[in-house]
């Protein structure tokens, strides 16, 4: 699994989106059942290279799992998911229905636009 998780990894990181999806469906074909770890991390890898629809085709996998949830790798995606506060939503609403009694830590809402300001001053 680690070698599979690894080798998806590599291909989300350099933006190979055919490559990961066709890998993917061969493993899935093959039988693979993916743990709740490699969702999240081939879904934060996605989100690391703005590919939010690849990712969320994924998260919807995940969802679908019969494997049982697991609150690190919904923090994982959480946390890829912060420069998309509508998408990050959802899935805060899921994490929320399946860990009622953890809390969310939700960064302040002008972080990113510090982030942009200085971005801008820097390019001056």
């Amino acid at each position: 699994m680690f070698f599979y998780r690894d080798m998806l990894m590599m291909l989300a990181k350099n933006k190979r989106v055919e490559e990961t999806k066709q890998v993917w469906e061969d493993l899935k074909k093959e039988g693979v059942l993916f743990d709740q770890h490699t969702f999240g991390d081939i879904i934060r890898a996605y989100l690391d290279n703005t590919m939010l629809s690849e990712a969320m085709d994924i998260y919807r996998e995940m969802r679908e799992s019969p494997d049982r949830p697991l609150s690190l790798p919904f923090r994982v995606i959480l946390k890829g998911l912060i420069p998309y506060p509508e998408l990050r939503e959802q899935v805060k609403d899921d994490f929320l229905e399946l860990f009622p009694d953890m809390i969310v830590y939700d960064p302040p809402e002008d972080l990113f636009e510090e982030d942009e300001d200085r971005n801008k001053s820097e390019d001056d």
